[in-house]
């Protein structure tokens, strides 16, 4: 069983930055697929940026150049960096841990909200 607690969320004004933690208890794996989603109000939940089980990162068109994705296996946990944020940007944003191969692997934080006002 892995649980996930997210950090750092929080109310910024636009073009300022804010850092998410997300720290997982449990075993985690090199091969798991670690990242961040979020859901704004009235949206479908989509993928914010991620570690693939391959080992390479993704990051969604609307936050490439802005946000930066990190991950410490030694630690088991996974960070977002988020610079110049917009308020298109405000979301409840949750971490989750997964493996395409093997669909019992889909963990997901309890989600932290941020708010990005103009």
């Amino acid at each position: 069983q892995v649980q996930l607690v997210e950090s750092g969320g929080g109310l910024v004004q636009a073009g300022g930055s804010l850092r998410l933690s997300c720290v997982a208890s449990g075993t985690i794996f090199s091969f798991n697929s670690m990242g961040w989603h979020r859901q704004a109000p009235g949206k479908q939940l989509e993928l914010v940026a991620e570690f693939t089980s391959g080992g390479s990162t993704n990051y969604a068109d609307s936050v490439k150049g802005r946000f930066t994705i990190s991950r410490d296996n030694t630690k088991n946990t996974v960070t977002l960096q988020m610079s110049s944020l917009k308020p298109e940007d405000t979301a409840v944003y949750y971490c989750h841990v997964g493996f395409p191969a093997d669909p019992a692997w889909d963990y997901w934080g309890q989600g932290t909200q941020v708010t990005v006002s103009s």
